[in-house]
């Protein structure tokens, strides 16, 4: 949806609604800066007392940084707790921390699978005050933990650890894993270990995976030896490079800033410190195009779980 597009959307929205003007502050503010931290200020100023009650908690609330893979950070979803403008408001947000390339089948991906409610059933908290250098957006449902903090949290790419999948035809996929979002990066982690040479599959195949159990999934071990898998610091020059090259790649849905601080924090604990391994005992089809794969380092997981249809688990920090 074009800028312009949206604007006379969410005033035909108001005006139905009977909801107060919020739109023509908003106008100005979008027009002159319209990246997702902006929104979300627009959105924290446009809330009603009872929504405030609903949908607002201290920056240093427990739930902040909760992820999972399928849940509800607030009972209401955003259809039956928002106006329709501030719907609009929540999946621009949404599509800002997507790159333009991606943002598209981003949304498609959690309209599919968030069932007949679409987009709608996903739900928000906003953590702190905007303004006060504490604040924090969080958007979670099926599939689904995106976070946008302006740089609030120091030293966490994405403002903390977030959650993105997809079960494309059904919840057990085939192999190819047809019409999936995601599929695209277990391929192209493939492609690294088939670069690898025989010894070195022996120390990157591993069998069974660490398995999912909420933010007990990401955390952090501040080891820079010893890790599951191949050390990339024992791989070649050519094979570290293709390494680097598919971390871009995964990290192509989302929004420039955040795939540079990924990166900026990745490399600061040392990339060579970085292990990858593949799972040999979850392979559907037995094809060996391994469907679940991580990359682990001293203060990161991006644990990709393509069985029976894809989870991704993504923590990066400058320490752990």
């Amino acid at each position: 949806m074009s800028r312009r597009k949206f604007l006379r959307t969410a005033a035909v929205a108001v005006a139905a609604a009977g909801a107060a003007p919020i739109l023509p502050a908003f106008a100005k503010e979008a027009v002159k800066k319209s990246d997702s931290e902006t929104l979300v200020t627009t959105l924290y100023k446009s809330l009603n007392e009872a929504q405030r009650k609903d949908l607002c908690f201290p920056f240093d609330h427990k739930l902040r940084l909760e992820v999972d893979n399928n849940w509800h950070i607030t009972p209401k979803g955003i259809a039956n707790a928002l106006a329709a403008d501030q719907q609009a408001m929540v999946k621009e947000i949404f599509m800002g921390l997507h790159s333009a390339e991606y943002a598209e089948a981003v949304y498609k991906q959690v309209e599919h699978d968030s069932g007949n409610a679409g987009f709608g059933s996903s739900s928000i908290a906003l953590f702190g005050e905007p303004g006060t250098g504490k604040f924090e957006f969080v958007l979670t449902g099926r599939h689904c933990t995106r976070r946008c903090d302006g740089d609030s949290v120091e030293g966490a790419a994405f403002g903390g650890p977030i959650f993105y999948g997809h079960a494309a035809k059904g919840f057990n996929e085939k192999a190819d894993h047809e019409g999936n979002a995601y599929w695209y990066q277990a391929k192209r982690a493939n492609e690294v270990y088939q670069a690898l040479d025989g010894k070195q599959r022996q120390l990157a195949l591993l069998g069974k995976s660490r398995g999912e159990n909420g933010n007990e999934t990401i955390k952090l071990t501040g080891q820079k030896t010893g890790l599951a898998g191949l050390r990339v610091g024992e791989m070649g020059r050519d094979q570290q490079a293709l390494v680097r090259k598919v971390m871009g790649d995964v990290l192509a849905p989302f929004r420039k800033k955040d795939t540079d601080e990924a990166m900026k924090l990745v490399e600061g604990n040392g990339f060579e410190n970085l292990h990858l391994s593949f799972y040999k005992n979850e392979n559907i089809g037995e094809d060996e195009v391994w469907d679940v794969w991580q990359i682990e380092g001293p203060s990161m997981v991006w644990y990709f779980r393509g069985k029976p249809h894809v989870h991704v688990w993504v923590h990066i920090r400058d320490k752990a």
